[in-house]
């Protein structure tokens, strides 16, 4: 099935370890699944967790950039270094999620599709030999990806079949399969652990163990990158599979408790706002309202006249009006004046997720 690497006999998948954490993940993985499924408006839910991933996943490749930065590029003030990066990567897990949602499957196009929006970049599928992967610190070349593009195109083409075939491997071991598979083929010049991730998130939306895009490992790769470089090299040098499948079912369990848990909060902070507005602006309350200011972390006037349907002269005084109450604050951005709801701000800023 796999050309690159060995894979690990059944009874690698059966130990009584792993078996017993898969239940944990599954459980921890189905409620919030479950809580996810019931609430009205799913946008801030999955804008927030996008956002924080998009950040995450581009520190572990030293992209550093501040919540701050972003809201401002993605409220439309020009996208300079890192903010630009990771703006991008945001554009790729939307067109990601919505290219699994459109065909029912991952396909080697899309992976490379994804990759091009990461990279603002066509070159694709690496052509040139000499990628090596190195130690940060000693500078030793630690492993060697395969140099051919036809050797590279054939294993993304097996990888493909593995990734959308059924069988009785269960559907979250199978996950860290892929995402071994992926990292050590390495298929471009840059971006592979990014795009990697996002498969992630797509094959569980895949498999039904998520609808929404709202669980993402980034956070724990990063509070445990040494280990997770050891268990991938683990799996070449001494076909450890079980280290890494326990690495990616706690983190997977981890995650979603605490991604749980801070979706519990948004949808406190909403109801909390809700009454807010209720009791301080009777005048102008309506769920609608109260929607647009929780699609994003920020909003304008031009979404309020489109969300509720008003002119932009009343949208202005809404807004105005929402400020004196202390439910937003303004700041220019740019030419631009955007109105940031900053409790949800500096909620999802000390997200732990």
């Amino acid at each position: 099935m796999f050309k690159l690497s060995k894979l690990p006999p059944q009874d690698k998948f059966d130990s009584i370890i792993i078996l017993k954490q898969l239940l944990n993940t599954h459980k921890a993985l189905a409620e919030l699944k479950g809580f996810s499924d019931v609430i009205p408006n799913k946008n801030i839910l999955i804008n927030a967790a996008m956002i924080n991933e998009a950040k995450n996943s581009s520190e572990i490749e030293n992209i550093i950039t501040t919540h701050d930065e972003l809201y401002k590029a993605m409220s439309g003030a020009k996208e300079t270094g890192p903010s630009k990066e990771v703006i991008n990567y945001r554009r790729a897990l939307w067109r990601g999620y919505e290219l699994v949602n459109q065909n029912k499957f991952i396909s080697t196009n899309m992976i490379i599709a994804i990759q091009s929006i990461i990279e603002n970049s066509d070159a694709g599928i690496r052509k040139v030999p000499g990628t090596v992967l190195v130690n940060d610190k000693t500078k030793e070349v630690i492993y060697t990806p395969p140099t051919s593009y036809d050797v590279i195109m054939d294993l993304l083409t097996n990888l493909e079949i593995y990734i959308n075939q059924d069988d009785e491997v269960d559907d979250l071991v199978k996950l860290a399969i892929i995402h071994y598979q992926f990292e050590s083929i390495h298929p471009f010049y840059d971006g592979n652990g990014r795009t990697g991730r996002i498969i992630n998130i797509l094959y569980l939306v895949l498999k039904g163990l998520l609808d929404s895009p709202i669980l993402y490992l980034s956070k724990y790769i990063n509070k445990n990158k040494q280990q997770y470089y050891v268990n991938l090299q683990s799996v070449r040098d001494e076909n450890d599979w079980e280290s890494l499948i326990l690495y990616l079912l706690k983190g997977i369990e981890e995650t979603s408790i605490n991604t749980l848990d801070v979706m519990k909060d948004i949808v406190k902070l909403i109801d909390i706002i809700k009454l807010e507005i209720k009791e301080k602006l009777p005048k102008i309350y309506s769920k609608e309202l109260v929607d647009v200011l929780f699609h994003e972390f920020y909003t304008k006037i031009s979404y309020v006249k489109k969300g509720l349907g008003v002119s932009r002269k009343t949208a202005s005084t809404y807004l105005i009006e929402l400020e004196k109450a202390g439910v937003l604050v303004s700041e220019m951005v740019g030419r631009d004046k955007i109105y940031i709801n900053h409790k949800l701000f500096e909620l999802v800023k000390s997200a732990d997720f």
